[in-house]
């Protein structure tokens, strides 16, 4: 499986569809599945949610967003990904600030779309899950027709809808063989039915990366980990498959993309350097060529125009994105000016050209689509769907600090980055809430987080996000500070972090709380029972609180993929070690209370991680409040759920930690 990119959501302009935003806002008074659990979700511990909480938190819930999927065939408008009452649904978008059109009718959100590129079919293929199992299935579309078409027949996990040049084909990769591996397969719009065989059938996680020009070779991905993965060719004609780079060498190539007339590759790679560069591999000399030296961060996402003439590349610089445009012959690029400090990305180039489509989120603004005119620059808005109850000029953007921690590099103390909220208007000193990333190859990103914007201005709380060590975004050398043995050292983050705040005058350190979300839940159940005392209350997401059980029972696909971060169970060694980190182990001191939150068809963290530390701090007496969703699998994707667990975690914050 290719490595989670947090589908990572969420400025503004006039106002342009007052209509339309109606339609998707529910009224702040009435917020279904609030006042008691929506019927999906099992509640233990948790008080009645009072109507002024109710009513307060629904002030952050009445947004919306439209991200950008892709152009539609033709260039004339865009297709847009956008909630209705509970899920996200298809919408397409005829020009600049028009009403958005709906396309899907689902009962369960879409997880990604791909338009074909032959307006001719007038074509779209999506995927969705069940109840967020991601076992994930392809659907195709017709623009002219209401009623969607599953391709796939629902064994096995299917996505990463990739269309040929020409539109008369579209590659995937999929686990329907055995489960566990992902193989590449090809299929063609006519009948609208997928090949069973596929054309790609190796062991590991295979992924579609592009189409070469003329549609006779793929540019395919094996991910490993985090650290390691490979781009290769591959010949549908003959099915020879062959690395771009040695597979012995240890470098993590993630993105990749046909230049023109198929002479070569552009491509990102850590090879030599700490930071994912943006490369051209000539495929006739052989020779990678750096072309980014210059620019010190990652480079996590490119788009080429149809022609391969432009290509838009975006970095991550601490947590904030910038965009540039590269001539392909040449390779001198320019950062694109006067785009929003914030996060930019599915970028998306029109059929001409002439135009790159982006999604922009800020702090204090959800995502919304935009288009550049490459010609000057220009930034046209596309949609804008609405903050609700919301002003922006109310919001808090972060500050970004950095606290040193327990090691040192090169003689000086390591410092970790940390994104700070405080409220405003407002003395201290504050309490604090500690929050923390997933993956935990991810990272914290600064953009529109309701629910930190709640906490900070109704709570009072000041809220902190570190990217502590293990983290992406800061080189490959930072990213590895936590594997296999080291894993301990992360939570020492957090206590360097708690020293951090008893030195800051507008804090207050007899206050704080954690939480945290897949591994950042597990960092926050180990903030609990190592820093027992200084933590006043914890909220755990969808934790890992046993090593061994986790790495047992995770979904067959992830498992190995697991083993090279956190360690192989199997290896006696290494699972002595597990046990002894592992939170449960040591639940007895976790003496503060608890919110613990899971979605029951989770495959990546199983439900059985929260029912074991919930059952083992009831049973001494703990204060636990728990909810588990029968249709919900890692994190709460529809919105009544969400209301609720929202309501329910600002009682919880409001009862133990902000009074």
């Amino acid at each position: 499986m290719q490595p989670d990119v947090s589908a990572i959501r969420r400025f503004t302009a006039p106002f342009c569809y007052l209509c339309i935003a109606a339609c998707f806002l529910i009224n702040c008074a009435n917020i279904p599945g609030t006042r008691t659990p929506p019927p999906a979700l099992s509640v233990e511990g948790i008080p009645p949610i009072s109507d002024s909480l109710r009513e307060a938190v629904a002030r952050y819930r009445n947004w919306n967003f439209a991200s950008l999927a892709d152009w539609m065939p033709d260039g004339g408008g865009m297709i847009v990904v956008s909630r209705v009452k509970e899920i996200n649904q298809i919408h397409s978008v005829s020009a600049p600030c028009a009403s958005p059109k709906q396309l899907t009718f689902l009962s369960e959100p879409v997880t990604s779309v791909a338009v074909c590129p032959d307006p001719r079919r007038r074509l779209l293929i999506f995927t969705k899950d069940s109840g967020g199992d991601e076992n994930f299935q392809i659907f195709a579309l017709r623009l002219d027709s209401p009623a969607p078409v599953r391709l796939t027949d629902g064994a096995g996990q299917s996505e990463g809808v990739v269309w040929s040049n020409a539109g008369d084909r579209f590659a995937y990769h999929s686990n329907r063989r055995n489960g566990t591996d992902f193989d590449i397969y090809v299929s063609d719009t006519g009948g609208c039915r997928l090949d069973t065989k596929p054309v790609l059938a190796l062991a590991g996680s295979w992924s579609v990366a592009g189409w070469s020009p003329g549609d006779s070779l793929l540019l395919a991905l094996r991910y490993i980990s985090r650290t390691v993965s490979f781009l290769y060719v591959c010949n549908l004609r003959t099915g020879a498959c062959s690395p771009i780079h040695d597979t012995l060498d240890t470098v993590s190539q993630e993105i990749g993309a046909w230049g023109p007339l198929g002479k070569g590759i552009f491509l990102t790679s850590d090879k030599g350097t700490d930071f994912r560069t943006l490369r051209y591999y000539d495929l006739a000399t052989r020779r990678e060529t750096i072309l980014t030296a210059g620019i010190p961060w990652d480079v996590r996402e490119i788009a080429l125009s149809k022609d391969r003439s432009i290509l838009a590349f975006q970095t991550n610089q601490n947590g904030y994105s910038h965009v540039y445009s590269m001539d392909t012959k040449t390779f001198r690029y320019r950062e694109i000016p006067g785009l929003p400090l914030g996060g930019i990305y599915g970028l998306r180039f029109d059929p001409t050209g002439r135009r790159l489509g982006i999604t922009v989120t800020t702090a204090r603004h959800p995502e919304e689509s935009y288009a550049v005119r490459l010609s000057d620059f220009s930034l046209v808005r596309w949609t804008d769907s609405g903050l609700g109850a919301l002003d922006s000029n109310e919001l808090v953007s972060p500050t970004l600090v950095e606290y040193p921690t327990f090691d040192s590099v090169a003689g000086h103390a390591r410092t970790v980055p940390c994104f700070v909220y405080k409220p405003k208007n407002r003395p201290g000193p504050f309490p604090v809430l500690v929050t923390i990333h997933g993956g935990p190859e991810s990272q914290f990103w600064p953009y529109f987080v309701p629910q930190i914007q709640y906490d900070v201005s109704d709570l009072g709380l000041c809220v902190l996000a570190p990217n502590i060590r293990g983290s992406g975004g800061y080189g490959k050398g930072y990213l590895s500070l936590d594997n296999g043995y080291k894993r301990e050292d992360a939570v020492k983050d957090i206590g360097a972090l708690l020293d951090w705040v008893g030195c800051q005058a507008d804090l207050s350190p007899s206050k704080v709380g954690v939480s945290g979300g897949s591994y950042g839940g597990f960092i926050s159940l180990a903030s609990l029972e190592r820093f027992g005392p200084r933590i006043k209350a914890g909220i755990d997401m969808y934790g890992i609180c046993n090593f061994i059980t986790f790495l047992e029972r995770t979904a067959a696909y992830r498992r190995d993929l697991r083993r090279v971060e956190y360690g192989d169970e199997r290896d006696q060694a290494m699972r002595d070690f597990l046990v002894r980190i592992s939170p449960l182990t040591s639940a007895s001191r976790i003496s503060c209370p608890i919110f613990i939150l899971q979605g029951a068809n989770d495959p990546r963290v199983p439900r059985s991680e929260s029912e074991q530390i919930a059952a083992s701090v009831r049973s001494r007496g703990g204060t636990v409040w728990s909810i588990v969703a029968s249709d919900e699998g890692h994190g709460f994707r529809k919105k009544s759920n969400q209301d609720y667990q929202e309501c329910a975690q600002a009682l919880f914050l409001k009862t133990f930690l902000a009074r």
